[in-house]
Formats: C-alpha cells, sequence, structure tokens
C-alpha cells in the first residue's frame, strides 16, 4: 500500500478538481484538431467543433442507440466524398459533435487520457468526413495501432 507521503501529490491534483465543463471540452477538441498533421487538417476544411453532454433524441433514433451513452460523437453534414454532388445554397457548414457525458464515461472505464480519447472521436468522426464507414476507421485504426 502507498503511503500517504507518496501519494499527496496525486491527491493535490485532483482534490479540487471539477469535471471538464463543455467549454473545456471545445478547447480539447480544438486542441486535438490544431495537433493533427496539417496535409490532415487542409482536407477538414471549415469542420466545425461542437460539444453537448448528449446527443439529441433524433441522433440515438436515426442511429439506433438506446442509451445516449453509446454515441461518443458525430459527424454531421456532407462528407468530401459526396460535396461535388450536393448544391451548397442554403447548406449548414459540417460539424463534428463530441458528446460530454459519455466520453467522461468512457474515460473514467479506460486507461487512456482525456485528450486521447477527445483525439480519437474526434479523429473518427473526420473519418466520416472523408467518407470513411466505421469499419474502414477501424479497420486504418487497426494498421497503426
Amino acid at each position: 500500500m502507498a503511503r500517504l507521503d507518496d501519494s499527496s501529490h496525486r491527491i493535490a491534483r485532483w482534490q479540487d478538481a471539477a469535471a471538464p465543463d463543455l467549454d473545456d471540452f471545445v478547447a480539447l477538441g480544438e486542441r486535438a484538431l490544431a495537433d493533427l498533421p496539417e496535409t490532415f487538417r487542409a482536407l477538414c476544411g471549415d469542420v466545425e467543433i461542437r460539444v453537448d453532454d448528449f446527443p439529441d433524441e433524433e441522433a440515438l433514433k436515426e442511429l439506433g442507440l438506446e442509451s445516449p451513452f453509446d454515441l461518443l460523437g458525430l459527424f454531421q453534414g456532407v462528407g468530401i466524398a459526396h460535396d461535388a454532388a450536393v448544391g451548397h445554397t442554403g447548406r449548414l457548414p459540417n460539424r463534428v459533435w463530441l458528446y460530454r457525458r459519455p466520453i467522461l464515461d468512457y474515460w473514467a472505464e479506460h486507461e487512456e487520457t482525456l485528450g486521447a480519447v477527445v483525439t480519437h472521436v474526434l479523429v473518427h468522426e473526420i473519418g466520416h468526413h472523408f467518407g470513411l464507414s466505421d469499419d474502414d476507421i477501424d479497420a486504418l485504426e487497426a494498421t497503426t495501432a
């Protein structure tokens, strides 16, 4: 068992800490995007990063999910693979949604840093912007793991 003196710096770090709020998550997402390679970021265009505590009921229903904790992020818009076929008039900007509470829940159950989880979710959703399916993204991640 670790002595209190040995872990006091760990305790002090968490004792007064609060869970990251929505603004903190926006900053985490923006940092994750900024840390991606320039060539990757250039392909993203003007993708907006949005944060909410949970996905809305419409998104859950559309994806056939029962629990809001089952969705960590969502790409919303027209991916670049389909962009040429769709007119630009009146179209909303492409967005990546990060869902704070499901991400925090996932983070609490795994040994990754919060920054790594947010980056993973962001990259996964940007993969949809590129027109990749979940299976395509999983296969790419498996080759880089």
